[in-house]
């Protein structure tokens, strides 16, 4: 199976979203849904349009649906943490319009591609990005990644990909990760942690936005 490559396809308009906006702000750990509402407001404000929900968050599907209603073409909003099958397909029921997994599960990205949804599988090696190439995603999440210059050597041989780093992400060296090639990357803790007010939220929101635009 491969993924549709019409340029009116979801998942190229999804991917090519990504590409333009950059940053996908993930939210992972017991929020509320209120307090999920409130960070994709702040979200929203900075603007980061871009949202990822991680499955292990709880109430995670509900929230996918919720923050899709409430939101509509303003905000993506995206399913985290995505590691089988039955999983991918909740959260695209739920209304999830981009799928991110730590992991490369070969079924996941079939349910995904037949459904017309980006999916940005996990992967660290090259051999894994093939693999990934292979299943129909030519856009990946690069997790973990220690640093610019390892994105940069993955990516040297695989000109064709687009690559997401997620992991260590912050406003100090998000310049140097767009630099070294990356398509987008994924921010968890250093944007959305424990102090989640909604000023805080907006500035941190900011500040990463500006250092990402100003490395173009």
């Amino acid at each position: 199976m491969t993924a549709r490559t019409t340029a009116d396809s979801r998942t190229a308009a999804m991917r090519t979203r990504v590409q333009d906006e950059g940053l996908v702000a993930i939210v992972r750990g017991g929020y509320s849904l209120p307090e999920i509402i409130a960070i994709a407001d702040a979200m929203l404000a900075a603007p980061l349009p871009l949202l990822e929900i991680t499955m292990n968050t709880p109430d995670a599907l509900t929230a996918i649906q919720t923050l899709r209603q409430r939101y509509d073409d303003s905000m993506a909003i995206g399913a985290g943490t995505v590691r089988t099958a039955d999983q991918a397909a909740a959260a695209i029921e739920a209304g999830a319009e981009f799928l991110v997994s730590p992991c490369l599960d070969p079924a996941s990205v079939r349910v995904a591609v037949e459904a017309d949804v980006l999916f940005l599988p996990g992967i660290f090696t090259p051999t894994e990005a093939q693999q990934a190439f292979q299943l129909g995603c030519t856009m990946v999440k690069l997790f973990p990644c220690p640093n610019p210059a390892y994105l940069k050597a993955v990516k040297a041989p695989l000109s064709d990909m687009e690559f997401v780093p997620t992991g260590g992400i912050d406003a100090d060296n998000i310049g140097s990760y767009r630099q070294a090639g990356a398509a987008g990357v994924g921010i968890g803790s250093s944007l959305v942690g424990s102090d989640i007010r909604q000023d805080v939220l907006i500035t941190k929101a900011r500040l990463l936005l500006h250092n990402w635009q100003a490395a173009a």
